[in-house]
């Protein structure tokens, strides 16, 4: 089972927008401790595997969700944070939120309905080109076999490993919307989903989900 760990600030209130700006900030002041909180190794390569910490807004809240290695790391910074800087304001913190546990993922015989409590972001530049000439019916299709995919690339992400008789089934009813993320007009998705797969409270799925997008929580 993987480990979770969740830093919330709830006394914080900040604009969903503002995830990239926590992003920024930890991993500027920490940037010497770990690649894993702002995903650059040493030389400045990308790195490119599923972000083990990442970044949220949650309904107005400030939040850190760490996996395995990135939850262990969270725990650790958890007293030297004291006060954030996010869009040239600073906030000094007096009350933080800690929850550290492991939690059961992957396959399951039951099916559970989540919804994504941030914009779930499905498409890149190349598949939104072909995704847009589709029929409405071929979209809901593609996007559930995207969210499938996307799902087993979380569980390796957080080496949870299926057997081959184990199949993920997913079902979405999705919204489209669009937003900007640097500096470019995105197309994303708000709504649920089921599938008989067991995922952690607040983990991201999709696109930029260091970033705060795709973060679910089940209904």
């Amino acid at each position: 089972m993987p480990r979770i760990t969740h830093l919330s600030f709830p006394e914080l209130r900040l604009a969903a927008r503002n995830a990239h700006h926590l992003r920024g900030y930890f991993g500027q002041l920490f940037r010497e401790y770990s690649p894993l909180l702002h995903n650059h190794l040493e030389g400045g390569q990308l790195r490119y595997a599923y972000p083990l910490v990442q970044y949220k807004v949650i309904e107005g809240m400030p939040v850190l969700v760490g996996i395995n290695e990135g939850a262990t790391l969270l725990l650790d910074l958890f007293l030297q944070v004291q006060e954030l800087h996010i869009a040239g304001q600073t906030y000094p913190l007096h009350h933080k939120g800690l929850q550290c546990r492991e939690e059961e993922a992957g396959y399951a015989e039951e099916l559970f309905t989540y919804r994504f409590c941030t914009h779930w972001m499905a498409l890149n530049q190349q598949n939104y080109k072909e995704f847009v000439q589709l029929p409405a019916e071929q979209q809901k299709k593609r996007l559930d076999n995207l969210l499938r995919a996307q799902l087993l690339a979380v569980f390796k992400g957080m080496d949870v490993w299926l057997e081959p008789e184990q199949r993920i089934l997913v079902q979405t009813q999705l919204q489209q919307k669009h937003t900007h993320f640097k500096d470019q007009r995105m197309l994303v998705f708000e709504g649920i989903f089921t599938t008989n797969a067991r995922l952690p409270k607040w983990i991201g799925i999709g696109k930029a989900v260091s970033r705060g997008f795709g973060a679910i929580e089940r209904q």
